[in-house]
């Protein structure tokens, strides 16, 4: 497990999916009535229950910004108001949320969760359309983060937070800070970022994932040119797109900390095209015993060179290892019948492993023996031609760096 531990003693919470943009650094409510999803009494029950949960925890306070349970609402500090006079920030949370402080944003829904993911939405409206689609992009790494490959802080919340706040396309350190239910149909909620706090929290995550990316490149040149090397580039090109996002936000949060920031980052792309550079320069042998006139052979050389691998070589540290048997059947009928069956291994000679396994088989027929079989090695070679390349490209796509 590769650990970079950062100094994030900030709680995170989150922010919700993308909306439509919108000027300024708050959003009003719409009036629309919304459907009810469930009572009050049930709505301030959960909220409540989840609140104690939180506070037991040691988080989740209205100015601590808590992790989002898993409904995906971030954590709420305080209670749900009801009835008397609409509160201010309902209709202009910069009235409560001055936006020289704060990002806020005002939801409403037929009940407190739906009005919270809806306030967090609109809150990431706020940043714009760009920002809205690169949380999209950051799967990979909350995913990394929730397994533990990338571990920015001991605090497991932390990780949680970064992990929902990718499932909601939401921003990390959101917090909803206020509900008000109109005793009516409505709940209306109010999600709020703090400036200050985002600034230092998105500045220390992006150095973190940068000491990871540090990490990952440490390695030597028969190191990198391998199949783990080209995973660290890959891995790396994940973080650095997480990070890039993370830039934006901070730029939007403090113009001149973001983009000074976002000048020093590489691009995730930048380091998928030396990734492609490696597979170029890794050779990959194939060996087939049983073959007819090498098209089996052919074949597979030919899915793997979609993949940017050139096979041939020698003594290749990476070899696909093929055995072809084609055995005749009885099967009563006037023609003649062969199995076949080719089981492959993609092997990495200097750790004795199989990396990737591949079988498949079948019968093929003729009025001879002979005729059956080429038969057979026909329908073998247009399986491989088209299964070899997606089986190859799963592996590519999974294959997470060793740990040093």
């Amino acid at each position: 497990m590769l650990k970079v531990i950062a100094f994030l003693g900030i709680g995170l919470g989150l922010a919700g999916c993308a909306g439509a943009p919108q000027s300024g650094g708050s959003a009003g409510s719409s009036r629309n009535t919304a459907s009810s999803g469930q009572s009050a009494a049930e709505a301030e029950a959960a909220a409540d229950a989840a609140l104690a949960e939180m506070q037991g925890k040691g988080g989740g306070s209205a100015g601590g910004g808590g992790a989002a349970k898993s409904g995906g609402s971030a954590a709420s500090g305080s209670k749900t108001a009801s009835g008397g006079r609409e509160p201010a920030w309902v209709s202009s949370p910069d009235s409560v949320y001055p936006s020289a402080s704060f990002v806020a944003a005002t939801g409403f829904g037929g009940d407190r969760n739906q009005a919270e993911r809806d306030s967090l939405a609109k809150l990431v409206a706020v940043f714009g359309q760009t920002v809205q689609a690169e949380l999209k992009t950051i799967h990979n790494y909350s995913e990394a983060v929730s397994r533990g490959q990338v571990q920015v802080s001991q605090d497991t919340s932390v990780q949680n937070a970064i992990k929902t706040s990718s499932e909601m396309d939401a921003l990390i350190g959101a917090e909803i800070k206020d509900v008000w239910f109109d005793s009516k149909t409505t709940y209306y909620a109010v999600a709020v970022l703090e400036k200050a706090k985002a600034r230092t929290l998105y500045t220390d995550l992006i150095a973190a994932n940068q000491r990871v990316i540090e990490n990952l490149l440490a390695m030597t040149n028969a190191e990198k040119y391998s199949f783990d090397g080209y995973a660290r580039y890959q891995f790396a090109a994940t973080i650095a797109d997480a990070n890039y996002v993370y830039a934006n936000v901070l730029t939007i949060v403090d113009s001149d900390a973001g983009s000074s920031l976002a000048k020093t980052l590489k691009k995730g792309d930048s380091y998928r095209v030396e990734a492609l550079a490696i597979t170029k320069a890794i050779p990959i042998g194939i060996e087939v015993d049983n073959d007819q006139s090498d098209r089996l052979k052919n074949a597979f050389a030919g899915a793997i060179a979609k993949h940017g691998f050139r096979s041939g070589g020698i003594n290749s540290r990476y070899v696909v290892r093929v055995k072809v048997t084609l055995t005749p059947l009885d099967l009563s009928s006037p023609n003649k019948f062969v199995r076949y069956v080719v089981d492959a291994s993609f092997m990495d000679t200097a750790e004795e492993s199989v990396l990737i396994p591949f079988n498949i088989n079948g019968r093929e027929g003729h009025i001879n023996v002979s005729e059956a079989e080429t038969r057979a090695v026909a329908a073998a070679e247009k399986k491989i031609t088209g299964s070899y390349s997606a089986l190859l490209s799963d592996y590519l796509a999974a294959i997470l760096p060793k740990p040093k």
